[in-house]
């Protein structure tokens, strides 16, 4: 599992800057925002990172994390911050033994 959680982090964030190298930083947020369309996936986007943020505050507590360092991180770099998150999670005592 953590080896396709790598996988996807890694093409993830590499798509991201290509994406970023074409469109520019403006220019993907004026694209995103000149249309009906855009619009439902800024707002889409946005509900699912909030929801991501809630789960990560609380696994964060459970956990003993720091949380905050967590919120620019996703702010900045949308799904980017939760797949970073999960991939530098430490897997619960309950697991490590049952391996």
């Amino acid at each position: 599992m953590r080896l396709l959680l790598t996988l996807v982090t890694a093409v993830f964030a590499a798509f991201t800057l290509y994406v970023l190298s074409r469109t520019g930083l403006v220019g993907f947020f004026e694209q995103l925002l000149a249309s009906p369309a855009g619009w439902q996936t800024l707002a889409d986007v946005t509900i699912a990172l909030t929801l991501a943020l809630a789960w990560m505050w609380q696994d964060a507590r459970r956990e003993g994390r720091a949380f905050w360092p967590w919120v620019p991180v996703t702010l900045l770099l949308g799904s980017i911050g939760p797949l970073l998150y999960l991939l530098l999670r430490r897997a619960p005592q309950s697991r490590l033994q049952a391996a």
